[in-house]
């Protein structure tokens, strides 16, 4: 097998080894093209290629420690013990390198024969994307003994390179601010940067990331030996695994870097990460479809030579396979092609017959060694096909009903638009705030789905269970856009789906049966931007003849203190959607003009399967441990 060569430690890291192929333009004015968005999502991404950067350091063999600080300004702080950015003269311009790197688009180490045989920030637009966009950015450098630093602000280098200083250690040091002239919020999760810290330390044995948030004084560190074998079990830590030990495969294919872990729980979940060069690609590709064609190869093959599969039983597909699959997927190659600037998706044509014959021929040997971990998996397949079957007819059920305009049990009342993108669907929590929403509604736009009670928890649920949910029949009838496989956006009748409930305990409930729903069988309503929470007021506030509604108790005692006469002030607590009038929730709730939407956004896939599997799973402890960690954050509680 062939065999991928970093970067060798004596190997010299200078100008030469920095490739230069284009300016800063417009990454001011077109931030969205480079970040995604400037949104949290497009914040935490500056976050992202700081740290990438170092990691590249990580995967060439110099560099096995990197702390990261959250200042209490939400300024960042990214520093590596690696070989730190080269600052002599650089041949583009004459300038330090480490200024080129900072402010000229697409300079890095990691175009050409350059520093890196293998990295992960590989359009090299990271650091330089980052100073853009910032407020302001100092680097620090150490290399040789000396130590030397440069501030910029929103890109522009503002000082020359120091002279230098002695110091006592090595690697780069980036502190920078991100600019509020671009971002929307820049607040920083906490959370949403430590997932992506134990991904990164998972898939890099050996290093050490440490996270300081000054903050709240919380700290994080992170540190594995076990690498993608630890990584699955990590991730199945609070499900029941079918056999003991995950499967690993680790090794090389067409100068293809290929590690591959997975085990199967008694779940009906699938739990799929990939990655290529350690980004996180979670709209998958080539390496993906490689990994289930040889996967569902080798298990119909070996289910069938042992009498598993009957001789006139159809073979096993993919689908059939994913059910209780936990896998972690990561490739490294010299010269990815990513899908997109956010690089979501991998699209070397090469990488998908690589992995394919590298993890079928692994996968077995390794059955060959552990044969009795065939069985419990072909048998799960096997019933889980046989539920696929029965989903498949509730499916066709619900498909005609919506083809024939069957009257739904939820009592959809529609819009008289039929354009999707000008028209939206509030689902309701009840009968009642269903009524008063159907009275107080814009009928040209806006259309009415209540829902009777909580919907199935899908979580715990076969895709035939839930398809026999009336509920849920409704909802997926009123998009019109099918589910899993068969989604197609062009069909979703509305273009906003607003979930619409109560603001207590049960209202909360029904939003988290909801979006579990939507996550787990519609993911493309978050990651396409479809999906809203209404925010209802908690208060309706009234001085005299004035009226006003308050959406926080914050937002309460402000307009109570603020009267001349706070005793004549009338308060009322909205305990549901049910005790507004029509006109009331139109104006506070439904208005586009006055009403606050909160857009429901898919960050960090990795993330979100563990607050679902918390909240939704079977096992009690760690939900139990969730709420006492998260209950210093609780806004509303009903006693």
């Amino acid at each position: 097998m062939d065999e991928i060569t970093n970067a060798s430690p004596t190997q010299e890291y200078g100008a030469e080894s920095i490739k230069v192929l284009e300016g800063l333009e417009a990454v001011r004015k077109r931030p969205g093209m480079y970040i995604g968005d400037t949104s949290s999502r497009g914040l935490h991404h500056l976050v992202y290629e700081v740290v990438d950067n170092a990691v590249d350091e990580a995967m060439a063999g110099f560099c096995d420690k990197i702390d990261i600080i959250i200042h209490p300004d939400e300024s960042i702080t990214v520093q590596d013990n690696g070989r730190g950015i080269p600052t002599d003269p650089h041949p583009y311009n004459g300038r330090p390198t480490s200024e080129v790197v900072l402010t000229v688009l697409h300079a890095g180490g990691k175009f050409g024969e350059g520093a890196y045989k293998v990295s992960g920030g590989l359009h090299g637009v990271g650091v330089s994307v980052v100073n853009a966009l910032s407020e302001w950015l100092v680097v620090t450098i150490a290399r040789n003994g000396i130590e030397k630093t440069q501030r910029f602000e929103r890109g522009v280098p503002v000082t020359e390179l120091s002279e230098g200083v002695p110091a006592n250690w090595q690697g780069t040091r980036i502190d920078y601010l991100p600019d509020r002239e671009i971002f929307e919020d820049v607040h920083h999760s906490l959370d949403t940067l430590k997932s992506r810290f134990k991904e990164l330390a998972f898939l890099n044995p050996g290093l050490k990331i440490s996270v300081v948030d000054e903050r709240t004084s919380e700290s994080r560190e992170y540190f594995f030996k076990g690498g993608i074998g630890a990584f699955v079990k990590y991730i199945d830590r609070d499900r029941a695994p079918l056999f003991p030990e995950p499967v690993v495969l680790s090794g090389t294919r067409d100068n293809i870097a290929i590690d591959v872990g997975f085990e199967y729980n008694d779940g009906y979940q699938e739990h799929v990460y990939t990655y290529a060069n350690l980004i996180h690609t979670i709209e998958g590709g080539t390496h993906l479809a490689g990994l289930r064609t040889a996967m569902t190869r080798a298990l119909n093959e070996l289910a069938r030579a042992g009498k598993i599969l009957r001789d006139k039983e159809e073979n096993l597909t993919g689908d059939d396979l994913k059910e209780g699959l936990t896998c972690v997927l990561s490739v490294r190659l010299s010269e990815p092609q990513f899908e997109g600037q956010t690089k979501t998706k991998l699209g070397n044509s090469e990488v998908r017959g690589a992995v394919d014959s590298f993890i079928y021929e692994g996968l077995i040997s390794a059955f060959e060694d552990r044969p009795e971990i065939v069985r419990p998996i072909a048998e799960k397949a096997i019933r889980a096909r046989r539920a696929r079957e029965a989903a498949k007819k509730a499916r066709e059920l619900v498909r005609k009903g919506a083809m024939s305009g069957m009257s739904l049990p939820g009592k959809l009342a529609d819009c008289s638009s039929k354009k999707a993108e000008n028209t939206e669907l509030y689902i309701v929590e009840g009968d009642s705030a269903g009524g008063s929403a159907k009275q107080g509604r814009d009928r040209k736009f806006q259309a009415i789905l209540p829902l009777r009670g909580k919907i199935l928890n899908v979580e715990k649920a076969h895709m035939d269970k839930m398809l026999a949910n009336r509920e849920i029949q409704t909802i997926i009838t009123a998009l019109g856009c099918g589910i899993g496989n068969e989604f197609d956006a062009e069909k979703l009748r509305y273009h906003k789906i607003i979930i619409m409930t109560d603001a207590d305990v049960d209202g909360a409930h029904i939003s988290t049966l909801l979006l579990t729903f939507f996550y787990r069988h519609m993911p493309e309503l978050l990651s396409q931007g479809y999906l809203y929470l209404a925010q209802p007021p908690l208060y309706r506030v009234q001085y005299g003849k004035e009226v006003h509604y308050c959406y926080t108790d914050r937002e309460l005692r402000q307009r109570v203190d603020s009267a001349s006469d706070p005793s004549r002030v009338s308060v009322q607590r909205y305990k549901g959607l049910g005790e507004m009038n029509p006109e009331q929730l139109w104006e506070t709730t439904m208005d586009p003009a006055n009403r606050i939407l909160k857009k429901v956004e898919l960050d960090d896939n990795f993330l979100a399967d563990e607050y679902f599997d918390i909240l939704m799973g079977d096992k009690v402890e760690p939900r139990r441990q969730f709420i006492i960690a998260n209950a210093h954050e609780v806004k509303n509680l009903d006693v």
